[in-house]
C-alpha cells in the first residue's frame, strides 16, 4: 500500500512539502499528529487527521500521537478569534489518558516495529526553561517569519489581538517537531490545513538548527455541503465518547447525512477499498432512496468507534420510529439510548406509588398523564386500537403496574401512529 497514493484518490491531501513522496519511499518512516487535550474526549472533526495515521500505519509507517500536554496549556490561535481558557495539568492529564484510549481503538500501540506511540510534549518542556527556550529555539525563527502567518495575521487584524502566550505557540509546536525528529526520528507532521502554518514552522526549526530536512502533509478541513460546519448539530459536538454523544445519535449522524456529504465521508472516513467505494456509489445511484451509501458509511464508523453491538442496538433503536421496534426492543435499550431516541418526546410524570397499586390505563391516559384530555376519549381510542403501551396494543382492559417500566422508571406511550409520549414514573 501506497500511503501518498492512498490519501490521494480520497481526497486527504491538502498541502504536502517537496520531497514527502520520495522520503517515504526509502522506507518505514515515523509521522506525528497532534491532539488538543483541553476535552477528555476527541470529536469527528478528530477523524480526518486519526485516519491519517490509520493508512499511515497500514501502509508500514510508524505513527506517534502526541497529546499536547504541554501546548495544550497555552493554546493555539489557529482558526480561533479569541483566547482560550487554560486547564490546569491534573485535569489535561486526566483528558490525555481519556484521549488515548479512544485512539487505541484505531491504531495498534502493541504489535511489531511500526506499532503506534503515545507522547506528550509536556514530558519534555516540563524542566525547560525560558531562558534555554529563548536561547534554543526563539533565536532560530525571526518575528517577521512569525507575524506572517495566517493563523497570527488573522488575529491581529480582527481586532481581538493576541496574547504573547498565543504568539508563541507556533514555536513551541516547531520545537515538539524538532525534539521528536531528534530524540524519535520523527521526519514528518500532519494535520488539518489549518495547521500548515504551524507545522512549517517546525521543519524550518529542524533545518535551522539541526541542519536536518523534515516533511509535512495536511488534509483539507471538513466541511458540509449545505456550508454548514462538520460535526456540529444544534446540541454541539459530534463526540467519540458515548457517554458525551450516545452511539445512537451518533450512527443516526452519519445515517442523515446528504448524498453528497455521504459520498465524501465513505472515502475519508472509512477503510473501504477504492473498488469497494466505487460500488456503492454505484449500487447508490441506482436506487437513492435505499439511503445505501449512508447506511454503510454509518454502520462502519459505528462499529470502529463504538462496538458491534452499539451498532446493532442503534440500529434497532431507529427502528422504533418507524413503527418495526417491539416490546422486545424496547427493553434492551439502555436508559441512555432510549432518552436519545424519544429525545424532544412529551414527558408526564405519574408517582411510582401509583403504579405500585395498580392503575387501570383509562385513568392513567386521562387523570394521571394528560395525554387524552378524557376518559371517553382515552376509551374511543382503545377501542380502535389506536394506544400503544411500550409498543403493545393496549385494551380498555389493561392494568398497569410497576412490571410495565422500562429501565425501572419509563413507560411508553403511542397515540396513533406518530404521537409519543414518555411517562417518567418518580
Amino acid at each position: 500500500m501506497n500511503f501518498i497514493e492512498e490519501l490521494r484518490w480520497r481526497d486527504m491531501i491538502h498541502d504536502i512539502s517537496p520531497g514527502t513522496e520520495e522520503e517515504l519511499a526509502k522506507g518505514m518512516t515515523s509521522a506525528y499528529i497532534g491532539y488538543d487535550p483541553t476535552s477528555d474526549s476527541l470529536h469527528i472533526g478528530n477523524l480526518a487527521s486519526i485516519m491519517m495515521l490509520v493508512h499511515f500505519q497500514k501502509a508500514g509507517h510508524k505513527p506517534f500521537a502526541l497529546v499536547g500536554g504541554a501546548t495544550g496549556m497555552i493554546g493555539d490561535p489557529s482558526g480561533k478569534s479569541e483566547e482560550r481558557n487554560l486547564l490546569d495539568e491534573t485535569v489535561l492529564r486526566y483528558n490525555q489518558d481519556c484521549i488515548q484510549k479512544q485512539l487505541e481503538k484505531f491504531l495498534d500501540f502493541n504489535t511489531g516495529s511500526n506499532s503506534a506511540e503515545m507522547v506528550n510534549n509536556y514530558d519534555w518542556t516540563k524542566d525547560f526553561s525560558f531562558l534555554h527556550f529563548l536561547r534554543d529555539v526563539g533565536k532560530h525563527i525571526t518575528v517577521n517569519y512569525m507575524i506572517a502567518k495566517d493563523s497570527v495575521k488573522n488575529r491581529m487584524n480582527s481586532g481581538a489581538g493576541i496574547s504573547f502566550t498565543e504568539f508563541s505557540y507556533q514555536l513551541v509546536q516547531g520545537f515538539d517537531f524538532c525534539w521528536l525528529f531528534e530524540h524519535k526520528n520523527v521526519k514528518l507532521q500532519m494535520g488539518g490545513s489549518d495547521q500548515w502554518g504551524n507545522i512549517v514552522t517546525g521543519t524550518e526549526l529542524i533545518r535551522r538548527k539541526l541542519g536536518g530536512e523534515a516533511y509535512a502533509i495536511t488534509c483539507p478541513l471538513i466541511t458540509k455541503a449545505d456550508g454548514g460546519k462538520f460535526g456540529k448539530t444544534e446540541s454541539g459536538n459530534v463526540w467519540l465518547n458515548p457517554e458525551k454523544t450516545s452511539p445512537y445519535k451518533f450512527y443516526q449522524f452519519w445515517l442523515n447525512t446528504s448524498d453528497e456529504d455521504a459520498g465524501l465521508y465513505i472515502k475519508k472516513f472509512t477503510l473501504f477499498t477504492k473498488d469497494q467505494v466505487g460500488e456503492l456509489m454505484a449500487a447508490h445511484q441506482q436506487a437513492p432512496h435505499l439511503r445505501i451509501l449512508q447506511k454503510a458509511l454509518a454502520k462502519d464508523i459505528t462499529v470502529r468507534v463504538h462496538s458491534e453491538a452499539d451498532y446493532l442496538a442503534a440500529l434497532e433503536a431507529s427502528e422504533i420510529l418507524f413503527g418495526k421496534g417491539t416490546n422486545e426492543t424496547l427493553k434492551n435499550l439502555s436508559e441512555g439510548t432510549l432518552l436519545s431516541v424519544f429525545e424532544g418526546v412529551p414527558q408526564c410524570e405519574i408517582p411510582l406509588s401509583d403504579l405500585a397499586a395498580g392503575i387501570g390505563i383509562i385513568d392513567f391516559l386521562s387523570q394521571k398523564t394528560g395525554i387524552f384530555a378524557s376518559n371517553s376519549e382515552a376509551r374511543r381510542m382503545l377501542k380502535e386500537g389506536g394506544v400503544l403501551v411500550n409498543k403493545q396494543k393496549a385494551t380498555d382492559e389493561l392494568k398497569l403496574d410497576e412490571s410495565f417500566l422500562l429501565n425501572k422508571k419509563y413507560m411508553l406511550v403511542q397515540r396513533g401512529k406518530k404521537n409519543y409520549y414518555l411517562v417518567v414514573a418518580k
